[in-house]
């Protein structure tokens, strides 16, 4: 990958070899054939137009299988004379090796096919296209052991990646070194320190977020977001933010009259937490841990931290510097139709707009707030006066891979990998088209991205099937899987989609209006549908989404609403659901899927239908899943639920339904390709701490989605003192942390501390970096039980019943671990996992499956809290189960 390729005689040699086995006909045959017709232009066989390219060729020849050019535009210009002699598909011939690229290929639509055939861009599986530069002559630096730097590439002004032998590094990050209290401008600081910075003005503050736990801070605009503003000036103790960054963070218009809600009813109006960053990134002073890097622009030097074990000076170091590969500039009059790619890998591609005054003023899934009064009029169209249109139009994360009216288009095995921005975006106008068999994983946004939300034509016919989508994203962690905008006739379906950050396909838009007693946008959305897909580890960082995650309308009634049907989706780490009907979701049906391991809820939630005013629910079924959430049979209002089971295990599911989800035996090959180098893992996130005692922590943390290619096999605690030494650590594999969400470390000096604690995960290549630290806390004896659960209620079965209950009001002196139900058949059970710890600062029920149980027998169940004091007074609920 990156700067290696072939040999230019061998790629030369395959792609004539190619051209013969696609004429089956003899090699000189062939290769006379090209030669004397194909540069011309002449009317030889119908594959005599077809053009050829290799990293080596010369752009002054014929594109011919004996002459090739060397570049993507000379190829798609010769292609452009060649399809007007063409009698079948035109075939562009990528030869193995990497096309580096520092301007995108622009397709118009004097690059489509003609007469109902194709032109197709044909690699080879090892075709990358590149919009890397290399970054060669490093060198130790004085005085910094273990710190080397390099000479920028020429051409290279700024990226936010840097890849070493196919590896992303981390951009240099690390605490706030100061106190921060927010003013109209940034921020005045607790001391100077920032100011003497190199650079103060490279530097970036991250505000993630998340609910809220045990000690770990909820910062940004909700829990589902993690917006970016740099700093413009740093002077003495006063930082000044980059605008329109820090204004569209902060000013988000309120209803004068319904405190604390914003016009564009997602999210804070300001950054929470008193505006307090999360951490800060890209500073040279920041340049402490393995594997993190920097780039001076002033200085036009590279700094990099190797990893144990790496040669930096003989490594393949890609700096992404192109912020688009492709571009498929079509027009409502003028669509690009007719356009396959197929075999390609697509790498090493930026987005520089979050490095910009602009920011990334995040308001959902990779959507911002732009613009010098973005906060006070973007996508408010009919609540402010000046509000653009229409409501929730905000603007989109671009693709590095795009098409606007764009008529069947095809992508099929092909990698999108190592990637700045959005994978694939196929925007407004896109029909007829085709994502088929493609790998998406290291990509900083969002997957692929399908329509948009602006209004305007929207995507239609879409196929996305049998790719699969993981280890993403990878920047920013708002991001999903696949995102879905008002569009007609989608099918998104046998995909695979595990190791998210946070939701895993989210469809739809402009349903918010519901907070406020008024309907959802009109869209022209319908007959769309999602099936039969496989998702899992999903949700590993932020909260608040799903595994399916749709919002607004979805069709104009229950026939063509969206249809959600066969899909398999478990073990979500973050609050939230597994098919998630959010704001204004009309005319939903969820049906026969497998849904568990959910943390919150499997399918919800109940919203008010406000077009007619008669308090109805927003139309939805749910109908014959398999799931762990047991709500009974009924009419709600037009939420109808009915004929669902319970599960005890995942063997209760259906085995027709687990074994058509995800890819389709054809395309499973998909699942073993890895277009990223195997490493170690990327360090996990949001470490929080609580007391388990006088001599010891509990630690909590998000698990690591981006697992370097390579299951983590383990995670370390390792407590801190006050000087940064360690005081203990805590090793637990990685089966066990997904089961218990805690780690224990004990052996603490009583009554020491504070201490912080950073966590470390293992795979079979070695360790992470140490992830950054929790906030400091001092081991306490815990003594005051909490108070008993409320509210449980047990849902039957004929052998099954789930418990659901919330948590206690009043927990004690310590954080809930866990709580422990009891069984009037003997039986007792442990239950551990996230959605214990955070079910009682969010308020969110919880609920178990009891299986094992006898047909019309009734079962007496108590439920109670168990925290470091002890286990508390449990709260009793009695049902029986449906006779068989």
């Amino acid at each position: 990958m990156g700067g290696k390729m072939l040999a230019p005689r061998r790629a030369t040699l395959a792609a004539a070899l190619s051209a013969v086995l696609a004429l089956g006909v003899p090699g000189g045959v062939t290769a006379a054939g090209a030669d004397s017709g194909a540069g011309a232009g002449g009317s030889a066989g119908s594959h005599s137009a077809d053009v050829y390219v290799t990293p080596s060729g010369d752009d002054h020849a014929r594109g011919t299988a004996r002459h090739p050019v060397r570049t993507l535009q000379r190829a798609r210009d010769l292609a452009r004379v060649n399809s007007a002699h063409q009698h079948g598909d035109l075939t562009v011939h990528l030869a193995s090796g990497t096309y580096r690229t520092a301007e995108p290929l622009v397709l118009d639509a004097r690059d489509s096919g003609h007469d109902g055939h194709r032109i197709i861009w044909q690699g080879t599986g090892s075709t990358v296209i590149s919009g890397g530069k290399q970054v060669q002559g490093w060198k130790p630096v004085h005085g910094r052991p273990g710190l080397y730097a390099a000479p920028a590439p020429q051409g290279l002004t700024d990226t936010r990646q840097l890849y070493v032998d196919g590896v992303r590094a981390q951009r240099a990050r690390g605490e706030v070194p100061v106190g921060l209290t927010a003013t109209p401008t940034g921020y005045t600081t607790t001391a100077d320190t920032i100011a003497h910075w190199r650079h103060p003005s490279d530097a970036e503050f991250v505000y993630s977020s998340g609910e809220e736990l045990w000690n770990v801070e909820r910062n940004g605009l909700g829990q589902w977001t993690e917006p970016r503003c740099r700093i413009a000036a740093a002077k003495g103790t006063t930082l000044t933010m980059a605008q329109p960054c820090w204004d569209n963070s902060n000013k988000r218009v309120e209803f004068p009259d319904i405190p604390g809600r914003t016009v564009s009813m997602v999210g804070p109006g300001h950054l929470t937490n008193n505006g307090k960053a999360s951490y800060v990134e890209n500073a040279y002073e920041l340049l402490d841990q393995p594997g993190e890097w920097y780039l001076d622009r002033t200085a036009h030097t590279v700094y990099y931290l190797p990893r144990k074990g790496e040669d930096i000076r003989h490594a393949d170091v890609e700096a992404a510097a192109a912020q688009k590969l492709l571009d498929g500039r079509g027009t409502a009059s003028a669509p690009v139709h007719d356009v396959a790619f197929r075999g390609v890998r697509f790498s090493y591609a930026t987005w520089l707009t979050p490095s910009t005054p602009e920011g990334f003023s995040e308001i959902q899934a990779g959507y911002t707030i732009t613009g010098a009064n973005g906060w006070a009029t973007q996508g408010l169209c009919g609540f402010v006066k000046g509000g653009t249109c229409p409501f929730a139009s905000w603007t989109p994360m671009p693709g590095n891979v795009s098409f606007t009216y764009g008529r069947r288009i095809e992508f099929s095995d092909d990698d999108f990998t190592h990637l700045g921005a959005a994978g694939l975006e196929l925007g407004t106008g896109t029909s007829d088209s085709r994502v088929r068999g493609n790998t998406f994983t290291d990509i900083s946004g969002n997957g692929l991205e399908i329509g948009g939300v602006d209004g305007r034509t929207p995507a239609d016919h879409v196929e996305v099937t049998d790719n699969h989508l993981y280890a993403l994203p990878r920047e920013f962690h708002g991001s999903v899987g696949i995102l879905n905008g008002y569009t007609q006739h989608n099918t998104i379906a046998h995909n695979q989609l595990d190791h998210l950050g946070y939701s895993a396909i989210s469809m739809g838009w402009g349903g918010w209006p519901d907070k406020v007693g008024s309907p959802a946008t009109p869209n022209p959305s319908h007959d769309n549908a999602v099936s039969d897909n496989l998702i899992f580890d999903y949700m590993q960082m932020f909260d608040d989404g799903g595994g399916i995650y749709t919002q607004g309308l979805t069709g104009t009634s229950q026939a063509d609403g969206e249809k959600v049907t066969g899909n398999v989706i478990h073990d979500q780490w973050g609050l939230g659901k597994s098919v998630y009907t959010d704001n204004g979701c009309t005319y939903e049906t969820v049906e026969g899927n497998v849904l568990y391991g959910a943390s919150y809820a499997n399918v919800a939630s109940r919203h008010t239908d406000y077009r007619d005013q008669l308090g109805n629910n927003d139309p939805t079924l749910v109908k014959d899943n398999w799931w762990e959430e047991g709500t009974a049979d009924g009419d709600n209002k037009g939420l109808v639920t009915t004929g669902n089971h319970i599960m005890a295990s995942p063997s209760d599911a259906p085995a027709a339904i687990v074994a058509a989800a995800g890819i389709e035996p054809a395309y499973r090959s998909v699942l073993s390709r890895t277009p990223g180098a195997v490493s170690v893992p990327e360090a996990p996130s949001r470490v929080g701490t609580s007391t388990a005692g006088a001599d010891a922590l509990y630690a909590i943390f998000n698990p690591v989605f981006a697992d370097g290619g390579s299951p983590v096999r383990s995670y370390t605690a390792h407590a801190l003192r006050p000087d940064g030494t360690e005081a203990a650590r805590q090793t637990v594999s990685a089966a066990d942390y997904k089961r218990l969400a805690y780690i224990r470390i004990g052996g603490l000096p009583a009554g020491g501390g504070p201490f912080t604690v950073t966590v470390t995960a293992a795979n079979a290549h070695g360790s992470s970096a140490p992830s950054l630290a929790s906030a400091p806390l001092v081991p306490t004896a815990a003594t005051v039980l909490p108070d008993a659960p409320t509210g449980p209620k047990l849902r039957t079965e004929e052998t099954a019943a789930t418990l659901a209950w919330t948590p206690p009001k009043n927990m004690g002196d310590a954080k809930v671990t866990g709580y422990r139900l009891t069984v009037s058949d003997g039986r007792t059970i442990e239950v551990t996992g996230r959605d214990a710890m955070v079910g009682q600062p969010s308020g969110k029920g919880m609920f178990r499956v009891i299986g094992g149980l006898r047909p019309g027998t009734g079962y007496t169940v108590t439920v109670a809290s168990v925290t470091a004091a002890g286990v508390g007074p449990a709260a009793t609920v009695t049902a029986t189960t449906t006779a068989g």
